[in-house]
This record gives structure tokens, C-alpha cells and sequence, in this order.
């Protein structure tokens, strides 16, 4: 299915706005220094979904992840998360791995994520980030420093930080850049051990036959517009990459 205006794809009995959707996005446009980067998107996803942003550089992929995260405000149009606009109890339900990692690098990692967990309120903030932190094959690296980590272990990091709470959203981008065979398969056992939990997650990257394995559904931005919303069991890896354009 292509896409010029309003996409609802989802599951049966789900409504634009209620409680049964985690994220709404109505005629979405977000300009940067007066240059488009997102235009006129709109998109419904349920609860419970697990879908892949792709596109080209510059498409828009992690503006897309930044307003949906409420982190940055659209332009024009509305974004409603579980129902609400933003604020702190919106925030609260909501883990990001941005494309740089915004964690404190003179920290080590296990400071980082329990520091998360205990804003959030988790209990036994320091056994649960240890709990992440294992769970994504960082546990040894726990008390070293960010700062000399390789890309690949800020990034898992990165991802226990965002998880450690158990939040109803994770907003992902580019969360296997860096990593090697072992650590992928590391992440997408987390990152499905979480959506079988319930979680909602959007993720952002380039491989085509990792997205069509993880996810429900693909989105492909184009120049910041939402050109295809589509079931991922419909698509195959040849079908997906013509419509990228032979990049990925």
C-alpha cells in the first residue's frame, strides 16, 4: 500500500486517538532553519506494534522518532501519544535511543541507567540496570566509563537506559549501527522479548531483510513525505529495496 494522506493500518476494534493507539500523527510537518524536513504525515499505530522507519539519509527517519518521542514539537498538525499531547506523564511512558546516545559519558554505565531508573521511580533502580545491562551482553563494561566505550557498546547501553523502566514506547534509531553478528542478535532477543511484553517500538535503519524479520510493518519516508505504509508479511526484500531506490 502507498501513501498520500492518512494511513491506518492496525488491529481490529483500533481507534484514531483512543486508548488502543499509542501514536497519532495527524497532517504532521516539521520545518528545521525554514528548510522541510517532514511534510504532511499522518499515521496511526496501535498498541503492540513493532514497525521499521526506513528510508534514505536525510528523509526524515530520526526527525520522524523526535517528534514522536514529544522531545521536539512539529511545525504544523497534531501528535497525540496514548492519547495526549505531551507532558510529564507522556514522557514517562516513552524509552528513546536516539542517534546519539545522550548518555553522560564521564559515567560509567551502570551509573547511567541506574540513574534513569530512579527518576523514573524503579524500584531497586540499581539491580534492574545490572538486569539490562546483562541482558545486552554489556554486563562486563558496567563499571567502565562511557567515554571509552566503542559506538556499538555506548549503543546497547544506550538501549538498558531507554528500557530499564519498562516503557509502553521505545523509539529506536539506528540501534544495531556498530554492531557485530553476536550483538544483533542480543538486541533483537531484548527488543522482541519487550514487544511480546506489550511494548510498542519504532525503529529506524537500513536492513532490509533485519526489518521485514522483526517487524509488523514498514514505513518508508521520502523527502520527509510517508510514501508507503505496508504490512511487512506483504513485502519481500527485493520488492522493499526498489521501492528505496536500490540504497539499501
Amino acid at each position: 500500500m502507498t501513501t498520500s494522506a492518512s494511513i491506518r493500518l492496525g488491529r481490529p476494534g483500533a481507534r484514531a486517538g483512543s486508548a488502543s493507539t499509542a501514536v497519532s500523527l495527524r497532517g504532521v510537518s516539521k520545518s528545521i532553519d525554514g528548510r522541510a524536513v517532514l511534510s504532511e504525515v499522518s499515521v496511526e499505530l496501535p498498541r503492540g506494534s513493532f514497525v521499521s522507519v526506513m528510508g534514505a539519509n536525510g528523509a526524515g527517519k530520526s526527525t520522524l522518532l523526535r517528534v514522536m518521542s514529544t522531545l521536539t514539537g512539529a511545525t504544523e498538525g497534531e501528535v497525540r501519544i496514548f492519547g495526549e499531547s505531551r507532558g510529564a506523564a507522556v514522557r514517562a511512558k516513552i524509552g528513546m535511543v536516539a542517534h546519539e546516545t545522550m548518555l553522560y559519558d564521564e559515567l560509567t554505565a551502570l551509573e547511567n541507567v541506574t540513574l534513569f531508573a530512579r527518576l523514573h521511580g524503579v524500584p531497586g533502580a540499581a539491580s534492574r540496570a545490572r538486569l539490562m545491562l546483562e541482558q545486552l551482553g554489556v554486563g562486563a563494561v558496567a563499571h567502565a566509563a562511557v567515554r571509552s566505550m566503542s559506538r556499538g557498546v555506548a549503543q546497547r547501553v544506550a538501549l538498558a537506559r531507554a528500557l530499564v523502566h519498562g516503557p509502553e514506547l521505545l523509539l529506536a534509531d539506528e540501534v544495531f549501527a556498530g554492531l557485530d553478528v553476536g550483538s544483533r542478535e542480543l538486541v533483537e532477543g531484548v527488543l522482541t522479548e519487550a514487544w511480546g511484553k506489550g511494548c510498542t517500538i519504532v525503529t529506524c535503519g537500513h536492513d532490509v531483510e533485519q526489518s521485514l524479520r522483526l517487524s509488523e510493518r514498514v514505513l518508508v519516508l521520502e523527502r520527509g513525505r510517508l510514501v508507503m505504509d505496508e504490512w511487512a508479511h506483504r513485502l519481500t526484500a527485493g520488492s522493499l529495496r526498489e521501492r528505496l531506490g536500490g540504497r539499501a
